[in-house]
């Protein structure tokens, strides 16, 4: 009888690409990296491992935020909008208290009003910012001090008066701590926004024209007044005065001041002295 050929499948012919594949899995399984001592590397897993005594941990540039149970989603906001400001970053590493203190040293820069020995006042200057700069600035034979109706930790070299400055007694009792006239006049004061830009406008021009009745009062020939208003169309007034009573005028918005914010800044030198 004539025996059947058990079924098989058919053999592949050896190729140079298959005998390839064979070579490289064969160099896989037999060759094993060593290290410089011979031993076998050690495996990297892909879990981030923590940082070693004393080394700096990488830090992540934008910092996130939760919303907390209790905290409302725009305070989140605000929240996530100050820890990435490079501003209030720059502050903390300087020692400022606020991002605020360079809008100061900006103007400053731009105008050169804060001068060694000068005679300042700071009004609405919680939370200290413009305090830090402005004494920093005139140094020890100058003199600064400064209002505000919230309380305001000590600042070296400083004189501060915890008071409302629309208070009718307030210009007096700043009048008796400066001792005399001053040479610059800085207001940084700000009403809590409603959120109607208009009435916002109006009233941040109307905290302005306060400052500048004071600093009129005040101020010695040749002294600088320099006050925080919004972009708007009631300002009107208030130029009127200062072209009047000073030299040169002028508008600024430094750097430190946030892009999506209405602040300007009037800076106006060469006071001609009160009439």
């Amino acid at each position: 009888m004539e025996r059947r050929k058990s079924p098989h499948k058919p053999s592949k012919k050896a190729t140079p690409e298959n005998s390839r594949v064979k070579k490289k899995r064969r160099v896989k399984k037999t060759n094993i990296a060593k290290t410089a001592l011979g031993g076998e590397p050690e495996k990297r897993s892909r879990s981030k491992t923590a940082p070693m005594k004393g080394e700096a941990k990488p830090r992540d540039l934008n910092v996130h935020v939760k919303t907390a149970k209790r905290r409302e989603y725009g305070s989140t906001l605000w929240l996530k909008r100050q820890l990435n400001d490079p501003y209030v970053r720059k502050a903390k590493a300087e020692g400022y208290r606020s991002r605020a203190a360079y809008k100061l040293i900006e103007l400053d820069e731009k105008f050169s009003f804060l001068k060694p020995g000068a005679r300042i006042v700071d009004l609405g200057c919680a939370p200290g910012g413009w305090c830090q700069v402005a004494v920093k600035a005139v140094g020890k034979r100058g003199k600064v001090v400064g209002i505000d109706y919230l309380e305001v930790p000590s600042v070296a070299g400083v004189e501060i008066l915890e008071m409302d400055f629309l208070d009718e007694e307030a210009p007096d009792r700043l009048k008796k701590m400066l001792v005399g006239s001053a040479d610059v006049v800085l207001s940084d004061m700000a009403a809590p926004t409603t959120g109607h830009k208009a009435t916002d406008h109006l009233r941040i021009v109307a905290l302005a024209e306060a400052a500048l009745d004071y600093a009129e009062d005040v101020l010695a020939p040749g002294g600088v007044f320099v006050s925080k208003v919004f972009a708007g169309g009631a300002e009107g007034q208030l130029l009127t005065r200062l072209k009047q009573n000073f030299a040169v005028v002028k508008h600024a918005k430094p750097k430190a001041s946030r892009s999506d914010s209405a602040e300007k800044y009037v800076v106006a030198t060469g006071f001609r002295g009160r009439s």
